[in-house]
């Protein structure tokens, strides 16, 4: 009998997804003869049954379009807000799962998708991801589609930056996204010549950065682009992060555990806005007139790059081989030249960060980058 396929996206938005979709759609009805439902905003449209069948209309004219025609939430299945109350819908997904008789479901997201997706697998569901995040940062696969459109689209902004930056003699501050791993700003910086780089796994120190920019500007360079990552932080943030961490692993008693964790989301909070504050010190400590640009949003949306367009496709397409092989609990992962099955067990909760040895590193240090560490 043909099997009957899911599809939901979740996480933030991300160009590739509608590639991901198209080509999974596409290889499972023409070629293994699947019927493929597609569940509307992520974890959420699984628990509350909103559905839409991928005919070959809907999987039309998709590949160049930025976004998901699927919509995508943020929602956890067991943590989602129904009335203002947060609730377990884990029942309700599994109930969802079963009253349209499915053989499988593709979980297409990042980190905390490919976490969601393997507590759906241990109650019992035959589940597949896919791993898409601009962050680069999923767990045992070299790449993630999203990430090449972004890296694009910030290494342009820091090629424009340049220009008014030295035209103005000024530090110009460009902050890109990465709360937790900072392959797109190590890359973005790398390729649009950043003269310093800051990244969430390397903690900074502000003097050292500004010390860097001195010498530039006794050198006769009037000008300084300095890439931040948005989670990066200096050295005295970092170690008041590890002190609450420790203190939240080790309270001994459930009030004690949630007073840590609240300090923890206090900090992260008042966080947001670290790189407003770099750019003052910046400016104070070097008497060079200093301005900030957050790309944000900038970077996940509009058309996916040709190389994010391929790989979404070559992903889909191969989850429905594996899907038509009856092959559940896996993420398809790039590693190397190659698709590879990794279990989910093996990689949810786990993330893949900047090692402070990584070739990138290196080669950025030999052109003088700065690393503020």
């Amino acid at each position: 009998m043909a099997q009957h396929i899911g599809i939901l996206t979740s996480g933030g938005d991300c160009p590739g997804l509608n590639a991901a979709i198209r080509g999974l759609g596409k290889a499972a009805r023409e070629h293994y003869g699947m019927r493929v439902l597609g569940f509307l905003n992520g974890f959420r449209g699984l628990a509350q049954d909103q559905t839409v069948e991928l005919d070959g209309a809907m999987l039309s004219g998709i590949l160049t379009d930025g976004g998901t025609i699927l919509g995508t939430s943020r929602d956890k299945p067991h943590r989602m807000n129904i009335g203002g109350k947060e609730t377990d819908m884990t029942e309700a997904i599994v109930a969802t799962y079963h009253r349209h008789h499915l053989d499988a479901l593709v979980c297409i997201g990042g980190g905390g998708t490919q976490k969601n997706a393997l507590r759906l697998v241990e109650r019992g569901l035959n589940v597949v991801t896919l791993p898409k995040t601009i962050d680069n940062d999923i767990s045992m696969t070299d790449r993630t589609f999203g990430f090449d459109t972004a890296l694009g689209i910030a290494t342009e902004a820091i090629d424009r930056l340049h220009s008014t930056a030295t035209s103005h003699e000024r530090i110009i501050v460009v902050e890109v996204m990465g709360h937790r791993a900072g392959w797109l700003a190590l890359e973005a910086g790398i390729a649009g010549g950043a003269d310093v780089i800051l990244l969430p796994e390397m903690p900074y120190d502000v003097e050292k950065i500004a010390d860097a920019i001195r010498r530039r500007t006794q050198s006769g360079k009037r000008f300084s682009i300095v890439v931040v990552a948005e989670g990066s932080m200096s050295v005295d943030e970092a170690h008041d992060v590890e002190a609450l961490v420790k203190a939240r692993d080790q309270a001994d008693s459930k009030k004690t555990r949630a007073e840590s964790k609240e300090k923890l989301r206090t900090f992260h909070d008042e966080h947001v806005g670290h790189t407003i504050r770099l750019t003052r010190n910046l400016e104070k400590l070097t008497g060079q007139e200093t301005r900030l640009t957050i790309l944000g949003h900038l970077q996940r949306g509009g058309t996916p790059s040709a190389a994010d367009r391929v790989f979404a496709t070559w992903l889909g397409t191969e989850c429905a081989a594996v899907l038509n092989e009856r092959i559940y609990g896996v993420m398809l992962a790039l590693q190397g030249t190659e698709l590879k099955l990794v279990p989910l067990a093996d990689l949810a909760g786990r993330m893949r960060h900047v090692p402070p040895d990584h070739p990138l590193i290196v080669a950025g240090r030999r052109v003088g980058t700065t690393f503020g560490d």
